[in-house]
């Protein structure tokens, strides 16, 4: 990574320079999704955008049925009650909302 020396009074500091991206002609639609996301996840936008080009640009796994079952029972034995499919989709609506 670059590096640039400043001078200032108390001696000389090293800065790592980080490459910027500018987005031209970004849809207002898409500016308002993600700035939603951006405030479901606690973030800034800027933030938010980097996460998601990240998460876009990373290497995706394929999907192991076995393993995802395996988490699933793993999320379920959590519970100390039985909960029924129908609970399980209300949270997640409501989590959504």
């Amino acid at each position: 990574m670059p590096v640039e020396r400043l001078d200032n009074q108390n001696g000389t500091i090293m800065v790592a320079l980080m490459p910027t991206l500018t987005i031209k002609d970004l849809p207002r639609q898409l500016h308002r999704q993600l700035k939603k996301r951006a405030q479901a996840h606690h973030r800034s936008l800027n933030r938010e955008v980097l996460a998601t080009l990240h998460s876009a640009a990373s290497d995706s796994r394929p999907l192991d049925p076995v393993t995802l079952i395996r988490e699933a029972r793993a999320v379920r034995r959590k519970f100390k009650r039985q909960v029924s499919p129908a609970q399980v989709r209300a949270w997640m609506r409501r989590g959504r909302a």
